[in-house]
């Protein structure tokens, strides 16, 4: 979202000055966001179809030849932990239909399997690392580009930057002097060359900068350092550990899968047992899961065994649209229910984080927030082109083409609170924009010829 936009009139000089400042700050962000703007947009419009390509890619698990009955949960369970030694129970997934494979996942380490096993024969016909699965594949290239904590860091940094360059751009953007609405909100399509670009430029960047602003805002929960810190100032004060609904990258996801494969190991009536007690164990949810399938949890619906941190069986809800999760609490020996937590009983932080992350993911009004989503990432894409495109046809011989300006930026105290303000709620953008002001005003005055290429104030 590049402007290149001058003022077209005078204007009062402490405009003028905000207007070159913010400009010079919308050039930059432009420049350093527009590869991460188109990747974010690619990854994430593909994921918005998560439910779809997971069902393209499980289509031949789902309808199964079986004939008469089918093997109990308990049997599935023990054929699917035959496979990975020294694999313990994750969690049984209710199965969709008779003849639908059981899925079954697999904890070893810090790596979960999903086994899909045969609901009559047992045969074990795939198994697949959960880490591996090509949709959670392209969540990782979304939000940390297979880098792991430093390309969610990287991410996060950029989606800062991103959230100022839509708010300068909506500056740059706003009508001065009575100009009309044409090539402001509608782009004028007779025009050609840079003048259309412009247009596009503007006024889809208008129209689209409130859902950006809310994609990237909701997407901060799941960065390693902004989600990292939200976690341990809700631990401030917190009697218990805080257990949340979602993950910060996959090293904390690596983390949890660890502790969970400590904590899942055969436990019954608070007694560790061997393979005897394991298969007593199991044969308990037997009884749970005809418990369980009337219930309606929202697919997929999956049930863990009791563990170190829960000593009960639980049902939950893993549904991306979060407002219908929900979680049960179940007596394996009573095969009855304990307990039933909907989502309205979240605490309200993880209640705003799950509207977020369900509109966010396009799951929450079902094709129309795909469709919101879709044109939001297409839209981001195109401004995106435009800026660059705008920038690199007008760019001066021998210098980068960034707005210069003799003006300090203490010179205009609303942006120096505006950007402090970011950058306290932001701290990985306040600590680059630190490390950016002591480059434009300490080491680019040294280095004159890189300070008049990159259009630094004297």
């Amino acid at each position: 979202m590049t402007y290149i936009w001058k003022p077209h009139a005078p204007a009062p000089a402490r405009n003028a000055r905000a207007y070159t400042l913010i400009w010079r700050i919308h050039f930059y962000a432009g420049l350093f966001c527009i590869p991460f703007v188109l990747w974010l947009s690619f990854t994430g419009a593909l994921y918005l179809f998560k439910p779809q390509i997971d069902a393209w890619i499980d289509r031949p698990y789902d309808h199964l030849a079986v004939s008469g009955q089918t093997a109990p949960p308990s049997s599935q369970v023990e054929a699917a932990l035959g496979q990975i030694e020294g694999g313990v129970l994750n969690a049984y997934e209710v199965p969709t239909g008779p003849d639908a494979a059981a899925r079954v996942l697999v904890g070893r380490g810090s790596e979960l399997y999903r086994i899909y096993v045969h609901p009559q024969t047992l045969e074990v016909l795939k198994i697949v690392p959960e880490s591996r699965r090509f949709t959670r594949l392209l969540f990782y290239l979304h939000g940390e580009l297979l880098l792991g904590r430093p390309g969610s860091m990287l991410v996060e940094l950029a989606a800062s930057w991103a959230i100022v360059m839509l708010l300068t751009g909506l500056y740059l953007w706003w009508p001065r002097d009575g100009r009309s609405i044409a090539g402001v909100v509608y782009p004028r399509l007779s025009l050609r060359g840079r003048a259309l670009w412009r247009d596009l430029h503007a006024a889809i960047g208008f129209w689209v900068s409130l859902f950006a602003l809310f994609l990237l805002v909701s997407g901060l929960p799941w960065a390693a350092s902004w989600g990292g810190m939200l976690k341990a100032v809700r631990q401030i004060g917190a009697e218990a550990p805080v257990r949340q609904d979602w993950t910060t990258g996959s090293a904390s996801e690596a983390a949890d899968r660890q502790q969970q494969h400590e904590q899942h190991r055969p436990v019954h009536h608070g007694r560790e047992g061997g393979t005897e007690m394991s298969h007593a164990l199991y044969l308990e949810l037997d009884r749970l899961v005809p418990v369980v399938i009337p219930l309606g949890l929202a697919y997929p619906a999956l049930i863990s065994p009791p563990s170190a941190a829960s000593p009960s069986w639980t049902a939950r809800s893993e549904a991306q649209n979060r407002p219908l999760r929900e979680s049960v609490v179940l007596d394996g020996t009573a095969g009855t229910i304990v307990k039933r937590t909907t989502f309205a009983q979240w605490p309200l932080v993880d209640r705003l984080v799950g509207y977020g992350v369900a509109i966010h993911e396009g799951q929450m009004f079902g094709w129309i927030n795909q469709a919101l989503g879709l044109f939001t990432a297409m839209s981001l894409a195109l401004v995106s082109v435009s800026g660059f495109l705008m920038w690199w046809h007008r760019r001066p011989p021998g210098r980068l083409g960034a707005p210069t300006t003799s003006r300090r930026l203490t010179s205009v105290p609303f942006l120096v609170t505006a950007l402090v303000a970011l950058g306290i709620l932001l701290p990985l953008l306040g600590a680059s924009m630190i490390v950016v002001l002591i480059l434009d005003r300490w080491l680019l005055p040294r280095l004159p010829r890189l300070g008049a290429y990159l259009g630094s104030s004297p």
